[in-house]
């Protein structure tokens, strides 16, 4: 883990559908949301069961294609223990990609959520009690307050707290999947900026 930037690891099964779309709507909305201060930001995503050297499954392309997102070559890769160690922050599409992780490096369960989980006690964190500093400091600090409302240690889970998988289903199953993955998503990175910042362009937006 890296002092100077923020690394966010997406997993899901095959690396083909799930965890590539969230990777991309993490990349948009941050560029988005921080701009410059994106590149602060390192988004991957893996397969625990990954094709490796696979590309995105033709409907995961096409639903960001649809939200204005260029995937470029994407490809698929196995999760590995490395990629775990290194990162940040670790959200799986399913409470089981999450248990994956565990097996992979047990150290890791304080950073290891699924995206909804994740969103659901990012939620609870008011965005004025974290640090009035840069994008990757306060996505530090709410990892840690997430970590802290999830203690003593991660349990079950919710059963709402898994993404399913739209392999081999219609594009609009993938429509719902990325809507949800980007509600998720924007639990995190809406935390991003201080509250005065976010305060000001709320009422821009009136």
């Amino acid at each position: 883990m890296s002092a100077t930037r923020f690394s966010v690891l997406i997993v899901s099964t095959g690396n083909v559908c799930r965890s590539p779309i969230a990777e991309e709507l993490l990349r948009a909305q941050l560029a988005a949301t921080i701009g410059p201060d994106a590149r602060a930001f390192r988004c991957e995503s893996a397969g625990t069961w990954g094709h490796s050297g696979a590309g995105m499954e033709s409907h995961a392309a096409a639903v960001l294609a649809e939200r204005g997102i260029e995937p470029g070559s994407f490809v698929a890769r196995e999760l590995n223990p490395d990629q775990v160690l290194e990162a940040d922050l670790i959200l799986g599409a399913t409470r089981d990609h999450r248990e994956q992780v565990h097996l992979l490096d047990p150290y890791a369960a304080g950073r290891t959520f699924t995206i909804r989980e994740f969103a659901r006690f990012a939620r609870r964190v008011y965005p004025a009690t974290l640090p009035e500093a840069d994008p990757a400091v306060r996505a530090r600090a709410l990892v840690d307050r997430v970590a802290m409302l999830r203690t003593p240690r991660p349990g079950p889970g919710r059963p709402d707290d898994d993404i399913a998988d739209p392999f081999g289903a219609p594009l609009h199953v993938f429509r719902l999947c990325a809507d949800s993955i980007a509600e998720g998503l924007a639990a995190l990175v809406g935390h991003l900026t201080p509250a005065s910042a976010a305060g000001s362009r709320s009422s821009s937006a009136v």
